[in-house]
């Protein structure tokens, strides 16, 4: 039955595959946004300015905990793609395995570091004194849900490796419903504020680990999980190591550079702030239907790079880069031309809706780029290179704002200068890494080497 959700990466037409793959992907990234927004504006709407704030503060704090063990879910998609492509029954299951012991424990680790660190780690921030006790709270209760959330990351991130995209999508689509319906509960009948919020998401998150595993459980095949054989596989673990913790590092290391851009939009005042918050939330749905191209390259090479099947991944290279431009340019283009009535649903304030137009003219229309530079991570990283992508990323996307910010930001400190560092960052960062692809795939595709 499992085998209907499978696909062979490897073989027939390319374009049609990657497009079956990547639809649900995309939706499945949309439905997340959507439920997300759904929880702002639950607690917004019926617990007050102060609740709204004290979930937003947590945000930038919970994506820094979390990318480092999603970036090791990438290692587990790599690994299970290109031993599947392989057909390697017994790495596939020693994959599985480790995959999902390392969810649960890494799950867990979480729970102690949100819970004891929430308060201190906030301080750090210089959340207001106000907010403070129920971003507390809210992390607290949403922590203690890590073990299922790393639980659905990693089971999706396998799923994924066999080009299985739909069931993770139905699960997604579950949880989110239970969530929304629970905050409703939680924050206006039980009027629990923050605290309803987060359990919401906790108890949505257990649900959608609890169907995946099921899931897995009652795959037919190479991914089949018995949970009575989870154990270490410590070939597999450094494998993991190896491919996900420099994308997990770079995860972290683009958090805290962001902080820096957003401290310096900061600078502009709250009119500007409101409309680069409003504009960088439309643009959140523009980067999600890029991202799925991005994982899509990855699970397609990985798996083609596992069944020796080398003179399709170059076409895989350039044919997402293809469809990744094509969904970036008219959706960038799209939102920047309905900005308007899009803003609109954020503020009333014309002042904030120009403002957020501004970003969405420099940001979200050449927004392809950095679809066009992720594609490219994906591709080098199905290659079996991760810390070369990482390095090349770190520099060309985080370093060269910064260095942008400090000199010729500060030569014409205007708003225009500090958005246009986007596309040029993507845009050099993109083209380096497409000569790091020439020079990989050289070595990687020389028979004396593979």
């Amino acid at each position: 039955m499992s085998k209907s959700y499978e696909m062979d990466m490897c073989h027939g037409p390319i374009l049609k595959k990657i497009l079956i793959f990547a639809v649900p992907l995309i939706l499945s990234g949309v439905l997340q946004l959507l439920f997300n927004a759904a929880d702002i504006i639950v607690v917004g709407r019926f617990s007050g300015s102060t609740a709204l704030a004290a979930v937003g503060s947590t945000s930038a704090l919970i994506n820094l905990l979390v990318n480092l063990f999603i970036g090791l879910s990438i290692g587990t998609n790599v690994l299970v793609a290109r031993f599947y492509g392989a057909q390697d029954e017994k790495n596939v299951h020693e994959t599985v395995h480790t995959s999902i012991l390392v969810s649960l424990i890494g799950g867990i680790l979480l729970i102690f570091i949100g819970v004891l660190l929430a308060k201190p780690l906030l301080e750090m921030m210089g959340t207001p004194h106000d907010v403070i006790e129920q971003s507390v709270i809210y992390m607290r209760i949403y922590f203690i849900g890590m073990p299922a959330f790393m639980t659905y990351n990693f089971g999706a991130a396998i799923l994924r490796a066999i080009g299985d995209t739909k069931r993770p999508l139905y699960f997604l689509t579950v949880a989110g419903i239970v969530n929304v319906l629970f905050n409703l509960f939680f924050v206006i009948v039980l009027k629990m504020g923050v605290a309803g919020v987060a359990l919401a998401t906790t108890i949505s998150q257990c649900i959608s680990a609890i169907l995946i595993l099921i899931c897995l459980t009652k795959t037919e095949g190479m991914c089949q999980l018995d949970l009575h054989q989870l154990k270490w596989y410590p070939d597999k673990l450094l494998l993991m190591l190896k491919i996900g913790l420099p994308a997990g590092l770079q995860g972290i290391i683009f958090s805290i550079s962001n902080v820096l851009i957003q401290s310096t939009v900061n600078s502009f005042g709250s009119n500007v702030m409101a409309g680069s918050t409003a504009a960088a939330n439309i643009e959140g749905f523009v980067y999600t239907a890029m991202n799925a191209i991005y994982q899509t390259a990855l699970s397609f090479t990985s798996q083609n790079m596992g069944a020796k099947q080398y003179h399709r991944v170059d076409r895989i290279l350039l044919i997402s880069l293809g469809v990744v431009s094509v969904i970036g340019i008219v959706l960038g283009v799209g939102a920047y031309l309905a900005g308007d009535i899009l803003l609109g649903i954020y503020t009333n304030d014309p002042e904030v809706i120009r403002y957020g137009l501004t970003r969405l003219q420099w940001v979200c229309i050449p927004y392809f780029l950095c679809g066009m530079m992720d594609v490219c991570v994906g591709s080098l990283r199905g290659l079996g290179y991760s810390i070369m992508p990482m390095i090349v990323s770190l520099t060309g996307a985080c370093l060269s704002r910064v260095i942008w910010i400090y000199t010729i930001f500060q030569l014409h400190p205007t708003l225009w200068v500090l958005f246009i560092s986007y596309p040029i960052s993507w845009f050099l960062t993109a083209l380096v890494h497409m000569i790091c692809y020439g020079v990989v795939r050289k070595k990687v595709f020389n028979p004396q080497t593979v």
